[in-house]
């Protein structure tokens, strides 16, 4: 059955790393540590991408840019999501909007959520208003409140575009 209306979501975390550039939802942020990952680790676009690869039951964003691959290495995850927007847009559907979270101790980002709201919205073609970002620790609790790392979740709802 093809539905006009899907959902995804997605997960992702990376380990705190010296030497980095702290990346989040595509705005370079002031800290003395970065993520490590193949590519700039930015955990939020990579649960992003997950989400929109979910909601069309396309595999995950490991599948589709793997880590063994070279030409993603040091990738702005930026482009990643545009690809994996295009992919959305060649299956018939649109974002329609999008929730997610960030959990990590430092720093602090609640001042820089509307630089990634406005990246977010411009790369999938949506209002700024449509893209729900939010910021939590985890009181102090397990990797990310030793502040290790850092995850990030995120749930999308894609629809069918109208013939």
């Amino acid at each position: 059955m093809n539905f006009p209306f899907r959902i995804g979501s997605g997960y992702d975390v990376h380990q705190f790393a010296a030497g980095r550039k702290l990346i989040l939802g595509g705005v370079e942020i002031p800290h003395s540590k970065g993520f490590d990952g193949h590519s700039d680790a930015d955990i939020l676009l990579h649960a992003l991408c997950d989400a929109l690869l979910g909601a069309l039951a396309l595999g995950d964003i490991g599948k589709h840019f793997p880590n063994t691959d070279e030409s993603y290495k040091n990738i702005d995850s930026k482009i990643l999501l545009k690809k994996v927007h295009e992919l959305v847009n060649s299956h018939g559907y649109h974002v329609g909007n999008l929730d997610a979270t960030i959990v990590m101790e430092a720093p602090k980002i609640a001042s820089y959520i509307p630089q990634i709201q406005k990246v977010i919205s411009e790369i999938l073609s949506i209002n700024m208003q449509d893209v729900s970002i939010k910021a939590t620790t985890s009181e102090r609790m397990g990797f990310v409140g030793r502040e290790e790392g850092a995850e990030a979740y995120a749930t999308v709802l894609i629809y069918k575009k109208e013939n």
